[in-house]
């Protein structure tokens, strides 16, 4: 069977040359004689992996020296709760609600300490990013909190908010090596690498080391302090060693594509192709403010249910995986993310115009 177009959300498309360099190495890993997922993680084998992925991820971003990257397990979710465990020293909080992701978040946080939601979308059903240029932020917030990409909702920030000197914690986790960031406007940047980095089971966190310390909230686990793992360079126990090393893989063909700029140039000529289409389609709708716009998850409708699920139906048929919204969206969404070739996209929109021919009343 021929390898699908894979629009999912997450777990996401990997590059094919990834994929096939793990497939050479599944039985023997450069003459080991056995997988990296029979290895210690104690191993010289396994360190020098996992050195490698934290130089590269480095160079990628241009990651400060006094920044650390820690490889952990429990997803984006669990940092949930780390995040306020670790940094809620005045026991308060601003969150930004741009989506279901940051809305979980702030839940989260609530359990821990003070949560202000300071601006929302929910509204609008999140369809766009709120005004972040003046937000009330109580002056002794410990941080505010963002989801710079929102997977469901499709949508963006284009300009961090203004946090008045606090410290600013970032979700990632659908833009995450999509573009150039620059590390030093955050404190602590995270993200789930199930939907453009690697296969799901990882969450990679950059942290700046001012801010991992002894003094956290009573009652935090051991395994949920930052110091924890810090210190033992994401090896206090075992870790997720196969996505550490697929993300590696991952990491090098980056580098060797052209790093996160070029990335970015060929993701923005991707979403302008359905973009495109969208706005002059006379069938489908984009739902997304357009300034808000993600260049990762392009939601889009119909207006009509039974032709949505038709739409649904007929793609899959024709070879293109996961176009189905969130359950509590509905409609489509494509995730084309940097693994989805423009052939993928070029193949959805001329898809998406026979339909509206055959179909528009």
């Amino acid at each position: 069977m021929s390898r699908v177009y894979n629009f999912s959300a997450g777990p996401a498309v990997l590059p094919e040359e990834v994929l096939k360099e793990a497939a050479e190495e599944m039985m023997d890993y450069r003459g080991c004689g056995m997988s990296v997922m029979e290895m210690s993680h104690r191993s010289k084998m396994f360190q020098q992996i996992i050195d490698d992925a934290e130089a590269d991820i480095r160079t990628l971003l241009s990651i400060p020296d006094n920044y650390k990257v820690l490889f952990l397990q429990g997803g984006a979710s669990q940092q949930f709760a780390a995040v306020p465990m670790n940094l809620m020293v005045n026991k308060k909080a601003c969150y930004i609600q741009t989506g279901q992701w940051a809305k979980k978040a702030a839940q989260e946080a609530k359990l821990y300490g003070d949560v202000h939601i300071v601006a929302s979308s929910e509204d609008k059903t999140y369809s766009y990013i709120p005004d972040c240029s003046d937000l009330p932020i109580d002056d002794d917030a410990d941080y505010v909190y963002i989801c710079e990409n929102n997977t469901i909702y499709g949508t963006k920030y284009k300009t961090l908010p203004n946090t008045k000197g606090k410290l600013l914690v970032s979700d990632v986790s659908s833009c995450f090596l999509s573009e150039p960031m620059d590390i030093t406007k955050y404190g602590v940047v995270y993200g789930g690498v199930q939907k453009n980095v690697g296969p799901a089971g990882l969450v990679i966190s950059i942290i700046r080391e001012d801010l991992i310390r002894d003094e956290v909230l009573p009652g935090t686990p051991t395994m949920l302090k930052w110091k924890t793992q810090a210190d033992n360079g994401s090896l206090y126990n075992t870790p997720n060693c196969y996505a550490i090393y697929i993300c590696g893989k991952v990491f090098k063909w980056l580098l060797n594509n052209g790093g996160l700029s070029e990335m970015q140039r060929k993701n923005e000529e991707k979403a302008a192709l359905l973009y495109d289409f969208l706005d002059s389609s006379k069938l489908f709708k984009g739902t997304v403010r357009k300034e808000d716009r993600s260049v990762m998850n392009v939601p889009f409708i119909t207006g009509d249910e039974e032709l949505d699920a038709k739409f649904v139906a007929e793609s899959k048929a024709a070879g293109m995986e996961n176009l189905k919204g969130h359950r509590t969206v509905g409609g489509m969404r494509a995730s084309i993310y940097n693994a989805m070739p423009k052939a993928g996209v070029e193949k959805l929109v001329s898809f998406m115009e026979d339909f509206e021919k055959k179909n528009l009343k």
